[in-house]
């Protein structure tokens, strides 16, 4: 029943790979193709130049993308995607969990011989886009809150030397570098193509989920309805800001002993078994070759993950 399973699963992956090549490689060279007579005519835009004509990108399966366009995972994948800014689709992030689960459980079962191990290895193995997307996203959302006061600040510096609200987006767009450009550059020419700037602003909400940013939209709105000195109150936010951060630092400091402590148990059992190896190999031999050996080290290493992330959790502090 599980080689059936494991059939199944290395059949259909290799249909959809094969369907994807169909589909996507020839698009994709004569899409390089048209690029490469464009650098030859001309300079092409940078990637952080995005267009403010929204066009769905193209994946490798457009009926998967459009499927998951229709139901709310889908669409919270979509928004994860681009705010982690992958530049790629729900359809093909879709695909590549699913190979990585099939191969985990492959590799589970020719490497134990269980049963239930491809059962266990392959959700493990499929989470892995996944912790591999949160990071991404964590990571660039993280710089662009660490970058965000100073655009703050050259926001400021431009309406106190006279220049309007959407003259100085534009020179925030020109002068940060990504994340942080590009953003406010999408906000610059959605409001400049007639978006309300209301709207183009909740945009950038969406994008960028952080409370900073929702705290530029609140002061930024409050102030064209009610007025006031905006420039004051960017300086304000942008000290705010500064000021968390110094708090967040403080924080990562006491806390360095209990990461430290996890990842010291995370890396102990495997180095400690690497040295048994050399110290003692026929010892060790026994967790490779014996089948109660084989099903300990799986074991182990489900335990290890989940106790890491046990202990990220508890030492995780939100300011």
């Amino acid at each position: 029943m599980v080689a059936a399973f494991l059939v199944f699963i290395m059949v259909t992956a290799m249909i959809l790979g094969g369907y994807a090549a169909v589909s996507y490689v020839p698009g994709a060279i004569e899409r390089r193709r048209l690029e490469q007579r464009l650098r030859e005519v001309g300079p092409v835009a940078d990637e952080a130049e995005t267009s403010v004509v929204s066009r769905p990108a193209e994946g490798p399966l457009p009926g998967v993308d459009k499927m998951l366009g229709q139901i709310d995972a889908g669409k919270r994948l979509a928004t994860w995607l681009e705010q982690a800014g992958t530049g790629t689709t729900p359809g093909a992030f879709v695909v590549t969990t699913l190979g990585f689960g099939a191969t985990a459980a492959v590799l589970a079962y020719l490497f134990t011989g269980q049963v239930f191990a491809p059962l266990a290895a392959a959700p493990m193995g499929a989470a892995m886009p996944a912790f591999w997307l949160a990071r991404r996203r964590s990571s660039r959302l993280r710089k662009f809150e660490e970058e965000f006061p100073e655009a703050l600040d050259l926001l400021s510096r431009a309406i106190r030397a006279g220049h309007a609200f959407q003259t100085g987006l534009g020179m925030v767009a020109g002068e940060m570098r990504a994340p942080v450009g590009p953003e406010f550059k999408k906000v610059f020419d959605q409001q400049n193509f007639g978006l309300p700037l209301r709207d183009a602003m909740n945009g950038l909400a969406l994008r960028v989920p952080l409370l900073d940013v929702r705290f530029f939209i609140t002061a930024v709105a409050i102030q064209r309805d009610t007025g006031g000195n905006l420039s004051e109150i960017l300086d304000n936010l942008s000290h705010v800001v500064r000021e968390r951060f110094k708090i967040q630092r403080q924080v990562r400091v006491h806390s360095a002993h209990g990461r430290i402590t996890g990842f010291v148990l995370l890396a102990l059992p495997a180095a400690l078994g690497v040295a048994l190896s050399f110290i003692n190999a026929d010892h060790m031999k026994l967790l490779w070759v014996e089948q109660m050996g084989r099903t300990m080290l799986m074991a182990a290493i489900v335990m290890q993950t989940v106790g890491f992330v046990w202990i990220k959790k508890v030492i995780k502090i939100e300011v």
